[in-house]
């Protein structure tokens, strides 16, 4: 059959992703990924300095999604389909442009590990991210923020005269449009992917690039890719050259063999062939390649611990089929940013699809000989030529303007093109796509005052880039506008004129709380924990006074701030104070797992150590626990100081060794 794109909805049991946490990222980033400062100088020195190189402070501009639960209903998702005789990939572009299945139509397997169901977890950069099939990373080390965002999708030109699916989109945290083509040739067993990142501004721009592919899990799958060593990153945050495939007497290359939770970088030599294949007992499996821009390998492994597991239940359905996660990235490690040029781009072509080769090989205890066996099928299978060839045929393509549209993603992108009149052929951002959070940055753009609200609502999100920031301090110092400007100014870590801008707003503001709570994250980050107290107090009395309603927007904003006045409570000692903020949640917010955690620790912090067990032993969960977090450890250690008892299985999330 002719190679074919069509639309279709899919059909999974989902958490719904929630509202958007309407209080801006002032907070550092914690993610999990990072290496101690003292820890570089060991490190080859491009690899140090492509670590030190711009990381993510915040992820402002863009909005935490913490909104969801673990209930999950039928829910339909708008999806693309792309098939030839020979697979089928099944796209969901509401969903960052995930691939959610890539079948092998010749023997019916997945080649990719398809979740049963859409379930959001606390492990991207700005929350909300789910598991399973083949995921576009971009921004800054970590889940991209798209992990649950809609991206462009239209109908393009195929190099081979059929059609592809391109996909694109504006990200946020660099600034930066990017393009992921889907071209599947007519009669071939592989999937190609063309990806293109440009600058377009005047300044250089720091780039991440991972492509993060689900893989099943079994007990004899193993992971192969060309190299003996690999860098490996565990949740103690600490990077070591270890080699392969036995590190401590345990071949790392089969996935369930670890105890904990590991990254293993492939130390891919130069000039070797990029590509990395998870096979099966039978040496069947998946193979990715690409062309060698994209010069990184990755295995991430859940291991066989009780953390580990629990966390793989977490994310899937339990007693589904684990995975792994086998990955290809521009850098060596995902620790990294690389520099991109102004008016400059980074670009290749990734391969995917069916691998076979022999078991006894595979599996046979020689390294080596595994490799090669994978290589000289993957070379049967597809040529290193062929994909060379691929790319610069797909390029010939990649400015080619898209036909007819089959998903529409943000009006972000639409509004940096009307500001600043760039030029991205083949990845038009139009202007029909500038929407309600678009309208009052397109007014401050175009008559040079940010309009003031005309409804008592939560403020909009916030835009942080130096031509915004430069716009909001000539516009007239009305309080919303020094809302935004004070964010801008934080996101720049000019933190005193952040806070002076806060306050000056303070001063005139019809709605005071949006600034005092920025003004709490700004104390307690200098460590002034009364003062940060006292604010949060104060703008978390002001948003019951002025919540007009329980609808979506208010319920958000009265469960983001109140947990965050009761964490800040807690620290500074004021345990009367916090239970004041408890008693004007509403009573649906108290009953969501986070809620039941935080009550814990109020019950220990006024001493009630019966109630906080009671509601340990009743049963919670909490939706938006963060990857790493140990914050149930902790409270159940408090809890159960006196007699030491080990943490229960269902709240063990534990991702590194105790001590």
């Amino acid at each position: 059959m002719a190679t074919t794109v069509r639309r279709t909805v899919l059909t999974l049991p989902a958490a719904a992703t929630g509202p958007e946490n309407p209080l801006p990222a002032l907070r550092p980033l914690d993610e999990m990924h990072v290496v101690d400062d003292r820890d570089r100088a060991a490190l080859p020195r491009d690899m140090a300095r492509q670590i030190g190189h711009e990381p993510l402070a915040t992820v402002l501009p863009v909005r935490i999604l913490d909104g969801y639960g673990r209930e999950r209903t039928p829910t339909d998702l708008d999806a693309i389909v792309i098939e030839n005789d020979r697979l089928r990939a099944t796209v969901l572009p509401g969903l960052g442009g995930r691939i959610h299945s890539l079948v092998h139509k010749a023997d019916g397997r997945d080649l990719v590990y398809t979740n049963p169901v859409l379930q959001p977890a606390d492990f991207a950069l700005n929350g909300a991210w789910f598991s399973g099939g083949i995921e576009w990373n971009i921004g800054a080390t970590g889940h991209t923020t798209l992990s649950c965002a809609p991206v462009h999708a239209a109908r393009v030109p195929a190099p081979d005269g059929g059609e592809m699916v391109r996909l694109w989109e504006w990200e946020r945290l660099r600034d930066l449009p990017f393009q992921v083509d889907l071209w599947l040739p007519e009669d071939s067993d592989f999937l190609h992917v063309g990806v293109r990142i440009r600058n377009p501004h005047e300044h250089p721009a720091p780039v991440y690039w991972w492509s993060n592919i689900a893989v099943p899990e079994g007990e004899h799958t193993r992971v192969l890719a060309p190299a003996d060593e690999a860098w490996h990153f565990g949740y103690e945050r600490t990077l070591t050259r270890v080699p392969m495939p036995e590190t401590g007497g345990v071949d790392r290359t089969y996935p369930l063999r670890g105890d904990f939770p590991a990254d293993y970088f492939y130390e891919v030599p130069d000039g070797a062939r990029r590509w990395i294949a998870s096979l099966d007992e039978h040496g069947r499996g998946l193979v990715q390649t690409s062309t060698d821009l994209l010069r990184g390998r990755k295995l991430f492994l859940w291991g066989s611990g009780p953390g580990g597991r629990r966390w793989q239940e977490w994310l899937t359905e339990p007693g589904t089929t684990g995975y792994a996660e086998i990955q290809a990235g521009l850098a060596r490690t995902q620790l990294e940013h690389v520099p991109l040029e102004p008016g400059g781009e980074f670009s290749w072509l990734e391969s995917y699809g069916p691998l076979a080769a022999d078991p006894a090989a595979v599996h046979g205890g020689d390294w080596a000989a595994a490799r090669a066996e994978a290589e000289q099928r993957l070379a049967e299978a597809l040529p290193r030529a062929d994909v060379d060839a691929a790319y610069e045929a797909w390029r010939g393509c990649a400015d080619t303007e898209p036909g007819e549209i089959l998903a529409t993603g943000s009006g972000w992108g639409a509004l940096e093109v009307r500001r600043a009149g760039y030029k991205l052929p083949g990845t038009p951002f139009a202007q029909s796509t500038l929407g309600e959070q678009q309208e009052p940055w397109l007014q401050l753009l175009e008559q040079g005052a940010f309009p003031e609200p005309r409804l008592v609502a939560p403020p909009g999100p916030s835009l942080v880039s130096p031509h915004w920031r430069d716009m909001l301090e000539t516009a007239s110092a009305e309080p919303l506008t020094e809302y935004h400007l004070g964010i801008a100014q934080w996101h720049a870590d000019d933190r005193a004129q952040a806070v002076r801008s806060w306050e000056r707003g303070l001063a005139l503001a019809p709605s005071r709380w949006p600034l005092l709570r920025c003004l709490a994250v700004a104390a307690q980050e200098s460590g002034q924990r009364d003062r940060a107290a006292d604010h949060y107090a104060e703008a978390f009395g002001d948003l019951c006074a002025e919540r007009c309603d329980d609808g979506e927007a208010w319920t958000a904003a009265t469960a983001a701030l109140g947990r965050e006045a009761i964490e800040a409570l807690l620290a500074a000692g004021r345990t009367a104070g916090a239970r004041a903020v408890w008693t004007g949640l509403l009573p649906d917010i108290r009953l969501r797992g986070r809620f039941r955690l935080l009550e814990a620790r109020l019950l220990l912090a006024e001493g009630d150590r019966a109630a906080a067990r009671a509601l340990f032993d009743e049963g919670f969960e909490v939706a938006d626990l963060r990857e790493g977090a140990e914050i149930l450890d902790e409270v159940w250690a408090e809890l159960t100081a006196p007699t030491g008892e080990p943490l229960p299985d269902a709240y063990n999330y534990r991702m590194r060794p105790r001590g």
